[in-house]
């Protein structure tokens, strides 16, 4: 009766070592899942830039077609037409926009400069050639001729 009471008591419970096998474990899934995931989540925020710069390219074209120039030395698109969306610096939910003009007003530079989220650090630029850049990538400086999302290389 002894022996049964004594090996019902045995296993009621876990010992220390069994515990800190399972927190050792976790520790080491969180010190992999959590970059991971958190490179994830500043992915799924980079296409903001992406779509923006893209949308304010295609607006600069067409104020270009009606005006023959992308807008002043002070600002880009400053004609009353383009007041809709013109109101650079822009800041949408993760970037902030903003352009400059130069050569006459021949030419343009959009940046989108990372504001908040996973994303502050990151700078993306697109010129009127269409040309893309990244000047700076998970914070540090780079000079990509392409817009980087993952690795430091086109």
């Amino acid at each position: 009766m002894q022996n049964a009471y004594l090996s019902r008591r045995r296993s009621a419970g876990f010992t220390l070592i069994e515990v800190m096998i399972v927190v050792a474990i976790i520790g080491i899934l969180a010190a992999v899942a959590l970059p991971a995931y958190n490179d994830y989540v500043r992915r799924g925020q980079i296409p903001e830039a992406f779509n923006a710069l893209s949308d304010y390219r295609t607006k600069m074209e067409q104020y270009y077609q009606d005006n023959r120039n992308y807008g002043s030395a002070a600002a880009c698109a400053n004609n009353a037409t383009a007041n809709s969306w013109n109101t650079f610096p822009v800041t949408i939910k993760y970037f902030t926009f903003t352009c400059a003009t130069s050569n006459s007003q021949q030419n343009y530079t959009i940046t989108a400069t990372g504001a908040s989220g996973n994303v502050t650090g990151h700078v993306y630029t697109i010129n009127q050639n269409g040309d893309r850049a990244t000047t700076r990538f998970k914070g540090s400086d780079v000079a990509a001729t392409c817009w980087l999302t993952k690795s430091t290389s086109c």
